[in-house]
């Protein structure tokens, strides 16, 4: 098994990504499901 290091600045720009993802409510997250299986939205 091969050990990846990885650089200061890719810590810090995969810290920046986690801190800005858009979090959804439990309704958001229930919507966008029913719409999903019922085909208007895509869930991806």
């Amino acid at each position: 098994m091969r050990k990846t290091t990885k650089s200061p600045g890719e810590k810090i720009v995969k810290d920046i990504k986690r801190a800005t993802r858009k979090q959804y409510s439990s309704e958001e997250k229930i919507r966008i499901v029913l719409d999903g299986l019922r085909g208007e939205d895509s869930v991806a």
